[in-house]
């Protein structure tokens, strides 16, 4: 039964599957991050596990064979014409997905980091919440967010709750809108961000701030804090998801964790690549044992 699949390894040089697979790996991660958080991301990764299925089982049946000649001359047919099909249905998420990928940096925050701004955050957003002010405060990942900051006003000012406070006090002008943060910097305020074109459906008794930071998270891979006008409650935007109100206690606790687990890409490819040697070299050891 393994006697096909064994085939496509040997006379092959350990290096060489592993690095083809250290291709494959990475190019399958990708489109998972892209699609991480999308309307199609669960449609598409159920219809990539049946294409998988369906390719396995008919190159161990009748890869050494004659035999299904039909079936594999249909199934060939059907990959181009779901591609057509993928790209026309999908077409908001391929979007999504590209802007991810050319906004993409390589390199995260150190923990140091993390921690100050985790603290200085919570901070701003236990005032505002006790005073009942509604803010918006966008925390910028590894996507980029340029596009969004250029339609805002260019602060470019060192990060600190008295900033974030100010920003949102009722009567200052930039108050309705959202603030972006990037390191240690404010970059903008007065931003608009975009509302959602699908992802969950929000409680009716959330507003149009709680949408917009449902829109962004969609789009990118930003941390976006909502703190509702109305009751206080902060919440937290993620991935297209939002949470529920968040206690002021465990706030700088949730943030930090958060930001902390979003490890850079660059690590994630090197921890794969040196996981997918280990098992190429494995299984060229294996084959060399059933021959």
């Amino acid at each position: 039964m393994l006697e096909p699949f064994l085939q496509l390894f040997r006379g092959y040089a350990w290096y060489e599957i592993a690095v083809e697979m250290a291709v494959i790996w990475i190019c399958v991660y990708a489109v998972y991050r892209s699609l991480r958080g999308t309307r199609g991301a669960g449609v598409i990764k159920g219809v990539a596990l049946v294409l998988v299925v369906l390719t396995l089982i008919i190159r161990v049946l009748g890869g050494s064979t004659e035999a299904f000649g039909r079936i594999r001359f249909i199934s060939a047919e059907l990959l181009g014409l779901l591609a057509i099909i993928l790209a026309v249905v999908f077409q908001p998420e391929l979007r999504q997905a590209m802007v991810r990928v050319g906004q993409t940096r390589f390199f995260n925050r150190q923990t140091g980091e993390v921690r100050q701004l985790a603290s200085i955050v919570a901070e701003a957003v236990e005032y505002l919440a006790k005073s009942r002010f509604g803010a918006l405060i966008v925390i910028e990942r590894q996507t980029g967010l340029g596009g969004l900051v250029e339609e805002g006003v260019e602060l470019d000012a060192k990060l600190s709750s008295e900033l974030l406070r100010t920003i949102f006090y009722p009567n200052s002008a930039l108050h309705d809108l959202a603030v972006v943060i990037r390191g240690d910097r404010v970059l903008a305020a007065g931003v608009q961000l975009p509302l959602p074109e699908g992802g969950e459906r929000l409680p009716s008794n959330l507003g149009s701030r709680h949408r917009a930071a449902q829109g962004l998270s969609l789009d990118s891979d930003a941390l976006v804090v909502v703190v509702s006008e109305e009751t206080g409650h902060v919440r937290i935007a993620e991935q297209g998801h939002l949470s529920e109100p968040i206690p002021l206690a465990s706030l700088e606790e949730e943030l930090r964790g958060r930001l902390q687990s979003d490890r850079s890409l660059a690590t994630r490819v090197a921890t794969g690549v040196a996981g997918v040697r280990s098992a190429a070299e494995r299984g060229d050891a294996a084959a060399r044992t059933v021959a």
